[in-house]
């Protein structure tokens, strides 16, 4: 018997998240295992009028891929897929592997390579900017594992968070997302950090589930030019197959000057990547109540309760200050008092504590308040 839960989460991706219209193309990007979600998304895709095309990939097929690729192969797939994703009007992408680590002994200079050749064209540039689109993990032994929880008990969590009502939660946003549009001055304080920089005029976007299941941040993006400081990310970030901890960055007039982790060089290669790769593309206010600890899964970690991401690389064209790069690695610092406490200021006014907002117009956004 089919899970009732997933068929409210097929239902809610392709009816809210995708908006699927009549004659809408949808490709369902599935990497993993999972089959009855897919088939989920096809009745439903189907029962809106919209053409389902599905896409299975299997993780240490990649793996091997991208070992032996050379630089024209990638050129060709990415045309290959280029040419498909601009006959989409919707995309669903389903993230199931059964190792984080898959690509982990990939060579660095191939998944850059990747990354400028195929990935960016492809996502960033056609999928991000031209269609309709949604990206969520599905539930497996493996992220249960990354969550220290039982793989009920994870099934469980799962399913409260992705079928969290996201039309509440979107009204809730409405004030901060206001009140980030005003914003000249950012101040970030936390252990190890003491952040600064501006977002006057960039603007802000309110995400609830219309491109990340789980969703819950609000996001805008600092002057290229203007961040200064220090920060101290306390949650681990794995990218490309590697887990980063104890990531610092030093900042000055916008650059990444200096950056330590884990593994020092190997971080610095990531920034290395192209110039944008040194500036920051993204700053966002995570929210989501009922993710409270990080799984070195960053559609999960950036939404944690009391969080902020502070990402190198790419802006997004909607809170745009010029960067480009084809890096886009969303770190996360959580101020919650277990984290080591924190406090966010805009305009030298303070908007959240240790986790919690403390201004009334924000407090529709605080854990009691949206669960």
């Amino acid at each position: 018997m089919r899970d009732s839960r997933l068929q409210k989460l097929a239902a809610n991706l392709a009816g809210y998240s995708v908006n699927v219209q009549p004659g809408d193309n949808v490709l369902i990007d599935m990497i993993g295992s999972e089959r009855e979600l897919v088939k989920c998304l096809i009745e439903e895709i189907t029962k809106r009028g919209g053409h389902p095309f599905v896409e299975i990939e299997d993780k240490t097929v990649t793996r091997t891929l991208l070992k032996n690729a050379t630089e024209e192969q990638l050129k060709t797939m990415a045309e290959y897929d280029l040419n498909r994703m601009e006959r989409m009007q919707g995309y669903i992408g389903i993230r199931a592997g059964n190792n984080l680590n898959d690509l982990g002994d990939v060579p660095a200079e191939k998944l850059k390579l990747y990354d400028r050749v195929y990935r960016h064209p492809v996502h960033m540039e056609q999928r991000v900017k031209r269609t309709k689109w949604v990206v969520l993990r599905y539930p497996n032994d493996s992220m249960a594992q990354s969550a220290n929880m039982s793989t009920e008990a994870f099934e469980d969590f799962y399913f409260d968070v992705c079928n969290l009502d996201y039309g509440k939660m979107d009204k809730a946003m409405d004030p901060l997302q206001d009140l980030m549009k005003r914003t000249d001055k950012v101040r970030i304080v936390a252990p190890g950090t003491d952040l600064t920089f501006s977002i006057k005029g960039i603007g802000a976007k309110k995400c609830s589930g219309e491109r990340n299941i789980p969703d819950g941040e609000v996001y805008s993006c600092p002057i290229r030019d203007s961040v200064n400081g220090t920060i101290a990310y306390n949650t681990p970030s794995l990218y490309n197959g590697f887990t980063f901890e104890n990531i610092k960055f030093r900042f000055e007039n916008g650059k990444i000057v200096e950056a330590t982790a884990n593994d020092t060089e190997r971080l610095n290669a990531v920034l290395d990547s192209d110039e944008g790769a040194r500036y920051i593309g993204e700053f966002s206010l995570g929210f989501n109540p009922h993710i409270l600890h990080p799984m070195k899964d960053i559609l999960f970690d950036e939404k944690i309760a009391g969080s902020l991401h502070f990402t190198p690389g790419q802006a997004y064209e909607d809170c745009d200050n010029g960067n480009r790069s084809s890096v886009h690695w969303d770190l996360v610092l959580i101020q919650r008092p277990e984290y080591g406490g924190g406090e966010v200021y805009f305009d030298d006014v303070l908007i959240r504590k240790d986790g919690i907002f403390v201004i009334p117009e924000l407090e529709g956004l605080n854990p009691e308040a949206l669960k």
